[in-house]
Formats: structure tokens, sequence, C-alpha cells
């Protein structure tokens, strides 16, 4: 009885929360939102304002308002903006100490996304060295800071964390080599006490955000992915439910987890990668007792922008330009389609049948999400893109290298 009154107030916060953007990737972090995607006109946007210092930290947008992280120039501080959803004005911003590091090309010093469960704006803060969880209230005002100790990775943080029924999940994922450790921790929403904590095995740093896994039935699951397993808990306790061991064809490198998986049905999917442009792909049941592989991808998959599913399928841009769908059931892939000579980052989003991508020089393309590819229109922002996009209401929020952009009707 406890556990359906559980997942019932699970269910509940995730639904009633959809309208609103409220974590990276959105609703549970499935990069799919509500309504049709808006005219994109980069010289005519509903407004445009300029964002101080440098990141990749996606916008979050809760309660009319737009939840933004960003590093200074120097790398000496680190910023949370809040901004007024409907005009772009900055309300307020908070500042943390930082130090710059050591990161990767594409990486920053606020590369994570904060999480909001609509009363509270959840970030983790990298100061070069150490990582911490902090909580804001819409006033700007910290209510709690825990942390969570020295960080290691040869590629620099961008982990972004997760708020489902009152808890707060990070998936905390280091460099063994350099003496770094893998967790998933929780803590509470409103006071930050440690609720549990479990170990990982920790080998080349990943980035997934854990997401919840719905099962109509039983009890709901916190699923996250990284380089050794993929991994269902009870977000009551932490205890696993199943693991899927990640297993390695002999002489081919151990793969990172940067993109979060997702479910299509009662399957999950992780897909992996590395800088030197091996991908692989795997479709997961984990029902059953042992978890078993279904089917697997080692080409033409993403490495860091996040798949997308819709009526059984399964739709990606992969980091070299190319857009793609398969039937998430077997993992037979339908088609291919070069959308140009472009690199992409950001992960795509979903509105409707409708595909957004943009490319790292902020070109963009509206596609289909079909069986049959078509491409329905694209332009290009005038700026580089590495942000995911938010969709709300109608409105598009892009963050460009400079600029947050909003598009949609007055």
């Amino acid at each position: 009885m406890r556990r359906s009154a559980c997942l019932g107030l699970l269910l509940l916060s995730t639904t009633a929360l959809a309208a609103d953007w409220t974590r990276f990737r959105g609703p549970n972090g499935t990069g799919t939102a509500d309504g049709p995607l808006p005219d994109i006109n980069p010289k005519a946007p509903r407004w445009k304002v300029a964002v101080p210092g440098k990141g990749v930290s996606s916008p979050i947008v809760v309660n009319g308002k737009v939840f933004l992280q960003t590093g200074s120039d120097d790398g000496k501080k680190r910023l949370l903006l809040c901004l007024d959803a409907d005009t772009g004005k900055t309300e307020w911003t908070k500042e943390v100490v930082g130090q710059k590091a050591k990161a990767h090309a594409k990486n920053s010093m606020a590369s994570g996304t904060p999480a909001s469960d609509g009363t509270l704006v959840y970030c983790l803060w990298w100061d070069g060295d150490a990582m911490s969880l902090a909580a804001y209230d819409f006033a700007g005002n910290e209510k709690w800071s825990h942390s969570l100790g020295s960080y290691r990775s040869d590629h620099g943080a961008g982990h972004s964390p997760a708020v489902y029924d009152g808890t707060v999940y990070v998936n905390l994922d280091g460099s063994a080599d350099l003496g770094g450790s893998a967790a998933l921790l929780a803590f509470d929403a409103q006071t930050g006490q440690k609720k549990w904590a479990v170990d990982r095995k920790a080998h080349r740093a990943s980035y997934s955000t854990p997401f919840l896994r719905e099962r109509p039935g039983k009890g709901a699951e916190v699923v996250v992915g990284t380089t050794t397993e993929v991994t269902g808990y009870d977000p009551a306790t932490g205890k696993a439910n199943w693991a899927y061991e990640m297993k390695w064809p002999a002489g081919k490198m151990p793969l990172r987890v940067v993109g979060s998986p997702l479910t299509v049905g009662d399957m999950v999917v992780c897909y992996t990668g590395d800088g030197g442009g091996l991908r692989y792909t795997v479709g997961i049941d984990p029902n059953g007792g042992v978890p078993k592989k279904l089917w697997d991808l080692s080409k033409n998959t993403p490495y860091v922008p996040c798949m997308l599913t819709r009526n059984g399928l399964l739709f990606w841009t992969t980091d070299n330009g190319l857009a793609a769908c398969a039937e998430a059931k077997a993992g037979k892939v339908l088609w291919e389609e070069r959308l140009g000579a472009v690199d992409v980052t950001a992960s795509p989003i979903l509105a409707g049948n409708e595909i957004l991508a943009f490319a790292d020089k902020g070109q963009f393309f509206v596609f289909k999400a079909d069986r049959e590819f078509e491409l329905v229109r694209k332009g290009d922002l005038g700026q580089p893109v590495s942000a995911s996009p938010a969709l709300v209401d109608g409105r598009l929020y892009v963050r460009g290298a400079t600029h947050l952009f909003c598009f949609g009707t007055k």
C-alpha cells in the first residue's frame, strides 16, 4: 500500500509540472514538450538578453521564471540567474566563488542545469575542485547547501540534479584513473539532509542525469547509467532493483554515458561514446529478474546529444550532424539523413510531431518525428549553441554563446 501511494505521489509530481521545463531536458528528462514549436525568427525574437560570462548550462522555466547557471569570464565566480520569462528581465543573481580549472574544450565552468520542484531551485556547483549542492527559494535566498567533496575528471564537471517527490537525486561520477569516485546520492529537498547514498564502480567520468522510470502497477524507480552499468533504484531507499553490467567487447575501450538513458515501453535504452568517435547503444530489458540485452548498435548513434522517443520509435542527432530514426523494439534503423556539415552538442527536443535540433554554430533544423524523414524548415540563430533549449507554453528559450533568446507569441 505504501509503495502504491508513493507511486501516485511521484506520478502527480511529474505530471503537475508538465507545463514547465523543470530540469535538464524538461519533464522527467524526456526532451518532450506540449504544443507546437513557435516560429524561430532570429531577427525578431520575443526578447533577447545578454548572458554574462560563459557556460553551457541549459535554461529551465518554472512558475514564470527562467533559471540559468553561468560562470564569470575569469573563472572566479559561478552564477545562478533568475529572469522573468515574459520579459527576459533579470530579477536576481546568486554568486558562488570558484576558480578556473581544466575541462574539455566543449565544457565550461558552468555546464550543469538546475532543477526545480516549483518551490525551490537546486543547483550543482563546481568550484574547480569540489562539488556542492545548494537550494534557493524563488526570491534568491539560499535555503541550504551541502558539500559533496572533491570531484576528479579529465573533462571537468557537467552534472545536473533531478528532483522527484521531495527528494533531490545527484549522479556524481568521476574518473577512476584520477582518483575519482562514483555514487548516486539522494537529499531531502526541503532540508538538504542526505537520505541515502549508494556507491557505483567508477571508470570513465559520465554525466547522465537520473530520471524516474514509472511502472504502472509497480513501484517507480530512479534510473541512472554510467560506463560500468545501468541501474534501477528504489527512490526511497537506494536499493538496486536491477543492474545491467555494460559489457565491452574484448579490445574495445569502455565508453562514457553523457546523454541520459531513456525508456520506451518496458525497455531502457542507453547510448555511449567518446571523443575518438567510438559509439555504442544498447536496448535493455530490465524486467523479470536478470536484465538482458535486446539489441545493440555500434555506429551512427549519439555521444553527447540525448535521444527522443515517440510512438515506439527512437530519434536522435549524432555529434557530427546526422539525424536518424529506429524502431525501438528491435533497434532497426529506419532512416539516416545528413542535416549538413555541422557538429551537434545540444540535445534535440520534441514538440508534437516535430523535432528541433541546434548545431554548434547556431544552425537549426526542424524535421518530422516519423518513420520517414521530412525536413520541415531550417535557419540560423546567428551565434553558437551548445545548451539544450526549453519549450514552455508555446515559447522557446534558447541559450546562445552570448545571449538568451525567447521565441513565441506576444
